[in-house]
């Protein structure tokens, strides 16, 4: 485990899916129902898991490789609807987290979430949690034309909390995050923990630290924000 240096950082914003909240049970669930419907073999829960980043496209070409899934078409939509209906029954903050985000408020530190995943998703997803109300800032999929790995979104965030991007760490687990956070000038640390498939290797994101655990993102985290070391 290494640090973050040169800078007194005075935000921290986190990825969802895979980062900030274990989604995989819920999100792949939803995926063997569909298969399920459609009479094919759930696919196994960790290759499944290891796509929930990639969202609900990424989880269907996992499910059904013979489909060609796009964007908005009708297997899509049904996935998201179902998704809706079960937003947040078996979902939960990784384990530390809370604890994380507890002693960051203590701190004075602000905290927010920038994702991929659609508005209509993730503020329901974050109140089940009890986090909509925390976070200084929500970043959602849909609330730009434009999403990561544009750094567009992680600058509305630095906007909305009122922080430099340059004193703010983004926190995500596919290489997409770290590239949007490295464009918006953000340090960037990569949640090996989260969910990434067997070709892909945190390794090759160029973020500044790897966290393995979230024990250990904690550790960098509030040694990072800690203006008092």
């Amino acid at each position: 485990m290494s640090e973050l240096n040169g800078a007194e950082y005075n935000a921290v914003l986190f990825d969802l899916d895979g980062t900030l909240v274990d989604t995989a049970p819920d999100m792949v669930a939803v995926l063997h129902l569909l298969q399920q419907e459609y009479g094919l073999d759930p696919a196994p829960y960790e290759l499944a898991r290891s796509n929930v980043s990639n969202g609900a496209i990424g989880l269907l070409r996992v499910g059904f490789p013979d489909l060609e899934i796009g964007f908005g078409d009708e297997m899509h939509q049904q996935y998201l609807e179902r998704y809706a209906e079960m937003i947040c029954e078996e979902s939960r903050v990784f384990d530390g987290l809370i604890e994380l985000l507890d002693q960051l408020e203590d701190m004075g530190c602000p905290w927010g979430v920038v994702t991929n995943k659609p508005e209509h998703l993730t503020r329901p997803l974050l109140a089940a949690l009890k986090l909509a109300d925390r976070s200084a800032c929500i970043v959602s999929g849909d609330t730009l034309s434009v999403r990561k790995p544009d750094p567009a979104p992680l600058l509305l965030a630095c906007d909305m909390i009122g922080v430099d991007p340059e004193t703010s760490i983004y926190i995500g687990d596919a290489g997409r995050d770290i590239e949007a956070g490295q464009r918006a000038g953000m340090a960037t640390i990569a949640a090996a923990y989260g969910y990434i498939t067997e070709d892909d290797d945190p390794r090759e994101w160029d973020a500044d630290v790897i966290a393995t655990t979230t024990e250990e993102l904690t550790q960098i985290v509030l040694n990072a924000v800690n203006l008092d070391d």
